[in-house]
């Protein structure tokens, strides 16, 4: 059996990849999908906690992260798609302002 460190590093790993592509890349949907990253690392904590204690309310919370990440994305990708019409680029240096 592969012990718990080994998921919890992997999701240190993936948790600060995530957390270098928010405070680095412009571009916002790089954003979104290090976002995504950011919050799967956490579902994996979540879940080999879950298995580690054999309770399965860690994956009650997954299936709850999961949906409000499926969410996230489409209201995300929605004002994204309203402001490439407006502004023609989806850099988040030049969508500043609330007002177009």
């Amino acid at each position: 059996m592969i012990p718990i460190e080994v998921y919890l590093v992997f999701a240190a790993v993936l948790f600060a990849i995530g957390a270098y592509g928010v405070m680095v890349k412009s571009n916002t949907i790089v954003v979104l999908m290090c976002i995504e990253l950011m919050l799967n690392a956490a579902n994996i904590n979540f879940i080999v906690f879950s298995a580690f204690t054999t309770d399965v309310l860690g994956q009650v919370f997954v299936i709850m992260t999961i949906s409000v990440a499926a969410a996230e994305v489409a209201v995300g990708i929605a004002i994204l798609l309203n402001a490439y019409k407006l502004k023609n680029t989806t850099e988040a240096d030049s969508l500043t302002s609330m007002r177009w």
